[in-house]
């Protein structure tokens, strides 16, 4: 597995770089968003992003990445205000870890990216079955790989918000509250605090897949509930 770290500071970048190749994975480094943007490669399985950079800020890193790649992204910052965390989802970001962490924390949140990247993104032999595919109207969801079209056009999504389309469409008749949907999709207990980054998630789903955000067809807000899929 390949990650990615792009961060300033030379020692927090030598010491991730250190812990994580202790765990077997191999690492590359970049001290500034423009020099991490041209080390992205195909081969890049993640991305550990610092926000606070001098020049190009990690959000504006995330959103130059997400012009080219969907490979998951993990911010770090100082910052701990629930605003700075929806800045990073609104930028592309996967997940957010606050400094000070212990490095439990960081593998753990690393190895949880990597597990739901690889889950959704190995080419499986049946990739091109009828069977494989999701399809409601002209949205089509392929529930093996983060494949998704609409009038046959491809739609990028990231990660997260594919998990989350699949989630919904493969239950449409249920409803899923933010809770259901966080502790499905992130694989972790459900604080109040983390309501608004999972509809952050779903404000750039919709953003993506909508004809109209303002008037969804595919994921619907059942107010007071949650949300469903719109084949009800």
């Amino acid at each position: 597995m390949e990650i990615l770290i792009i961060e300033d500071d030379a020692d927090i970048r030598a010491a991730v770089r250190i812990l994580l190749e202790e765990e077997g994975y191999h690492v590359t480094e970049a001290s500034c968003g423009e020099e991490g943007t041209k080390r992205v490669t195909a081969s890049t399985n993640l991305i550990i992003l610092d926000v606070m950079m001098p020049g190009k800020s990690g959000y504006e890193t995330c959103e130059e990445i997400r012009r080219f790649s969907y490979v998951p992204i993990l911010f770090l910052t100082a910052k701990s205000k629930e605003n700075d965390k929806l800045l990073g989802f609104h930028a592309g970001g996967d997940d957010y870890l606050v400094k000070p962490f212990s490095f439990s924390e960081l593998s753990a949140r690393v190895k949880a990216l990597l597990r739901r990247s690889n889950a959704y993104n190995a080419q499986l032999p049946s990739a091109s079955a009828t069977e494989d595919w999701l399809s409601f109207e002209d949205l089509r969801v392929h529930s093996q790989i983060n494949q998704v079209t609409i009038k046959g056009s491809i739609v990028n999504l990231t990660e997260t918000e594919y998990e989350i389309l699949l989630l919904l469409m493969q239950y449409p008749t249920r409803v899923f509250s933010i809770p259901d949907i966080y502790e499905s999709i992130w694989k972790e207990p459900y604080r109040n605090s983390y309501s608004n980054s999972v509809m952050v998630h779903i404000r750039n789903l919709r953003a993506k897949i909508e004809p109209d955000p303002q008037s969804p067809k595919y994921i619907l807000t059942v107010w007071g509930k949650g949300y469903r899929f719109g084949n009800v």
